[in-house]
């Protein structure tokens, strides 16, 4: 796949800014289906397109949009997830920061399928810079007629707006994010009812990731059947994958859905770096079950990954050559969740905590043989049992650690603490 559709900006330079988007083409497919097509339509598209949400669950985009309850009376809002929070994940500020207005004429697209008014874009608090960079696209479209009153003189009226976050990895989640936007602590919500019922304001509300709905636009420009004929049939379209950790060329690539996770390692990001062995590879950000090198023969689509008994999540591939230290990047990863619990769920505010300090003993000495069964334990007391999946993401690493890795942290125990050799090692480093 040759031609960048997501990362259009490798190709254009220049695509920030509106005139240069216009020229590529930008905008034509919104005015077209806005003047021309029935909203139910644009919704059967997307549904026939076979698009899966982007942002880590992979549930099928245009199913989700269905969901809209036809006789609710109360406005529709569309919320874009931009809180991008998951360690080893950035393809979404890819987008934000380069193509701004690929996000909004997507964004316009999407509401006109759901018949909502108003949109609001939630962004990651420490994307300062690529709010700034929305703000001025905004209102350079708004200005240009491709948003606000009567789009395209069809009727069709959208109010998209800019909300920052405070820099919390739960506004990540769906109900989260709603909490955030309406002024509340982040705390997620228990479902049934779900978002498309009960949503920000107590309005019908769909929720859709920066990459997902970035790919709204070039199904309807191009047709559903082109976008399936990228990628295995059960997972179709062009992906981002975010390669980080010890590899010689980290970063962004887009490539067709079911690249295979060996080939984006060796082919695309140039291989180990320094050319020694790889140990282990995290497939879709930190809170995914890691994978040891003799499992990295695996195409990167929802249900491969799934059967390789890990999860695609948000595609941020984590690294780890021959010197990492597991028991040490495990316990970076705890540390991680256990700060960024919002402390709502029992298993999860205490589970977090246990966690990391199980760990850290392992690590500098202290523990025994004992600890490493607590730790798995633990994390089956805590996954399935909270409102969201803040648990499960904090356990799962910690039991595929433990039991692909166990002799090395037996290692740890028996030695009290990290070796020597150890200690100078350094875990590849999750990018937040």
């Amino acid at each position: 796949m040759s031609e960048k559709i997501l990362l259009r900006h490798e190709d254009v330079e220049g695509i920030r800014d509106l005139g240069v988007y216009v020229d590529d083409g930008g905008y034509a497919t919104a005015r077209r289906v806005i003047g021309e097509m029935e909203p139910e339509a644009v919704v059967e598209e997307v549904k026939s397109s076979g698009l899966r949400g982007r942002g880590g669950a992979g549930f099928p985009t245009g199913m989700k949009w269905g969901f809209l309850p036809k006789d609710n009376p109360k406005p529709r809002y569309l919320l874009v997830n931009a809180d991008e929070s998951e360690p080893g994940t950035f393809k979404d500020r890819q987008i934000i920061e380069n193509n701004p207005h690929l996000l909004i004429e997507s964004s316009v697209l999407a509401a006109f399928a759901i018949q909502s008014h108003t949109a609001y874009i939630y962004i990651r608090g420490e994307f300062a810079r690529g709010a700034e960079i929305l703000e001025e696209a905004i209102a350079a479209a708004r200005e240009a007629g491709h948003l606000g009153k009567d789009i395209y003189g069809s009727g069709f009226d959208l109010d998209l707006y800019v909300h920052r976050g405070a820099g919390a990895y739960i506004c990540g989640e769906e109900t989260g994010l709603i909490e955030s936007l309406e002024g509340k602590r982040a705390y997620p919500r228990v479902k049934p009812p779900f978002p498309a019922v009960y949503g920000v304001f107590g309005a019908p509300t769909i929720v859709n990731n920066v990459e997902t709905l970035c790919c709204v636009r070039p199904i309807l420009e191009r047709g559903a059947e082109w976008f399936k004929s990228i990628g295995p049939e059960k997972s179709p379209g062009p992906k981002l994958y975010c390669v980080s950790g010890h590899v010689e060329r980290p970063g962004v690539f887009e490539l067709p859905m079911g690249t295979n996770l060996k080939d984006l390692i060796y082919e695309h990001s140039g291989g180990i770096r320094g050319g020694k062995a790889l140990k282990a590879v995290i497939p879709g950000g930190s809170s995914v079950p890691v994978l040891t090198a003799d499992e990295i023969d695996v195409d990167m689509d929802f249900d491969s990954v799934a059967a390789a008994g890990s999860l695609l999540g948000s595609c941020g591939t984590i690294v780890m050559d021959e010197d990492t230290c597991m028991v040490r990047a495990l316990r970076i990863i705890a540390r991680f969740y256990h700060h960024e619990s919002c402390g709502q769920c029992t298993p999860c505010r205490e589970g977090t905590g246990w966690l990391e300090r199980l760990l850290l003993n392992i690590e500098n000495g202290g523990a025994t043989e004992r600890d490493l069964d607590l730790l798995l334990q633990v994390s089956d007391n805590m996954m399935g049992n909270t409102v969201c999946v803040l648990a499960d993401a904090a356990a799962m690493p910690v039991k595929s650690f433990v039991e692909k890795f166990r002799s090395e942290f037996e290692e740890h125990v028996r030695l009290g603490g990290r070796r020597q050799d150890d200690a100078a090692a350094q875990p590849a480093a999750p990018n937040a």
